[in-house]
């Protein structure tokens, strides 16, 4: 088959397509023919490496497709199957595995398109959404790099909990989008001094939570943002990671609360997983979320996927077609 190989660390030239040994599910484990496989900001730092990742590798834990092979002991499936993971292993392929009790059916009127958008993407704002910090009527939400996979997600999951949101973006075009997507108020901060707008726009009481991925480069304003035991919800660090915090911090700034969570805490669960999966897929059927595939590559063009991720010039998910 053909796949993505990663030989050495380095720039998006060092993904090169080769043709390897087709992976064998083992006991437990079920290989799925690839349709569509999710590209993350995770892989582009695995790539640039040094890590502690053995070489060479296929990257990719992101994929969906059909049920080609089963391991020894899966029953729960069969060949054929439409299904979606976030969790398998070495996504860059015409065929990858993951263990069955990672797989999620995906219903018949859901493309792979969308399915591997939101299989992530969307289970992270879904935690964000529901468990993080549960959102509900009355809360203000600042949500950081709106117009990316999860962002545009997050926004949506945030007013269908009727919570008021501002957004902030880097460009027109993104503003564009993310008011398209239901946002309250949008913040250029190329243009604009995120922390000024925020307590103009609240006037002055501040936000009750804020979903920061972006780590480095917004945190500690971020801080400021929050209104007295407001909660800072830190789940990436796409412009680099922060600095360790003291917690006298938090205390005066208002007895802020903090957590650092990953998707893998909120889906550890299968019952937990398959759940926040099908609200998914339920709201994308009913209309009331909207999934934006920003652009399409082939597999041989996975470095050109990279860069253009690099350049943050993304506005939803980029996939790779095998």
């Amino acid at each position: 088959m053909k796949a993505v190989v990663l030989r050495e660390f380095g720039d998006a030239g060092r993904l090169v397509v080769e043709n390897v040994p087709m992976p064998q599910p083992q006991a437990g484990e079920v290989r799925v023919k690839v349709a569509a496989a999710g590209l993350n900001f995770t892989e582009i730092l695995q790539r640039r490496g040094p890590s502690n990742y053995p070489l060479p590798r296929i990257l990719g834990t992101e994929f969906a497709g059909t049920v080609d092979a089963l391991g020894e002991g899966v029953n729960d499936f069969q060949v054929g199957d439409r299904v979606t993971t976030q969790a398998g292993t070495s996504a860059y392929a015409e065929y990858a595995v993951a263990p069955s009790s990672r797989l999620i059916r995906v219903p018949s009127v859901i493309s792979f398109d969308q399915a591997v958008a939101v299989t992530l993407q969307g289970m992270t704002a879904h935690y964000l959404a529901f468990s993080a910090y549960p959102l509900k009527w009355g809360d203000t939400a600042l949500i950081h790099a709106a117009a990316g996979g999860v962002g545009q997600i997050l926004v949506q999951l945030a007013k269908l909990c009727g919570a008021d949101v501002i957004a902030t973006v880097s460009t027109p075009e993104k503003e564009k989008l993310v008011k398209g997507l239901g946002a309250d108020a949008v913040i250029n901060y190329t243009q604009s001094d995120f922390l000024t707008e925020v307590k103009r726009i609240t006037n002055g009481r501040g936000v009750s939570v804020v979903y920061d991925s972006v780590g480095r480069d917004t945190f500690l304003k971020g801080l400021d943002c929050l209104r007295p035991r407001g909660m800072m919800v830190l789940y990436g660090s796409s412009s680099g990671p922060v600095a360790p915090v003291d917690p006298q911090l938090l205390s005066g700034k208002g007895s802020l609360f903090l957590t650092r969570p990953t998707l893998a805490s909120y889906v550890a669960v299968h019952s937990e997983l398959v759940q926040r999966a099908n609200d998914l897929f339920d709201w994308i059927i009913s209309g009331e979320l909207k999934i934006r595939v920003d652009r399409k590559f082939k597999l041989e063009e996975a470095a050109q996927a990279h860069e253009y991720m690099e350049q943050r010039k993304t506005m939803g998910k980029v996939v790779l077609i095998p």
